[in-house]
C-alpha cells in the first residue's frame, strides 16, 4: 500500500456544506485507478483541506499526484503540499489500521 498525504490553502465551504459541494468530485476521484480509499481532511481554523489516499501502487500514485495537482492549480490553488509514504504493514495491523 502506498499513501499519499495532499493538503492545501481552502477558504470553504466546510464540513457538511462541503460534502455536499464536494459530492461530484468525491465521484470522480471514487473511480481512480488504483484508489483504494481516500479520507478527506479539512481545519477551518487553519484554512487548509485535504486528504490521505491509499493507493495500491506508486505508479498509480503519481498519476493521480500529477492529475490532482494540475486540477488544484487549474482552480487557482497554490502551495498545494504533497507528501509519499510507505505503510507498515505488521505495525498498522497491530493498530487496525485499514486495508492491512
Amino acid at each position: 500500500m502506498k499513501l499519499l498525504q495532499i493538503d492545501f490553502p481552502y477558504t470553504g465551504p466546510w464540513s457538511a456544506d462541503m460534502a455536499q459541494a464536494l459530492q461530484p468530485l468525491a465521484q470522480d476521484i471514487a473511480g481512480e485507478p488504483g484508489l483504494l480509499w481516500k479520507l478527506w481532511t479539512e481545519s477551518e481554523s487553519d484554512g487548509r483541506a485535504g486528504g490521505v489516499y491509499a493507493f495500491s501502487s506508486a505508479e498509480e500514485r503519481e498519476r493521480y499526484l500529477a492529475k490532482h495537482t494540475a486540477r488544484l492549480e487549474g482552480f487557482g490553488v497554490r502551495e498545494i503540499r504533497a507528501q509519499r509514504f510507505d505503510v507498515n504493514a505488521a505495525l498498522s495491523a497491530l493498530t487496525r489500521g485499514p486495508g492491512v
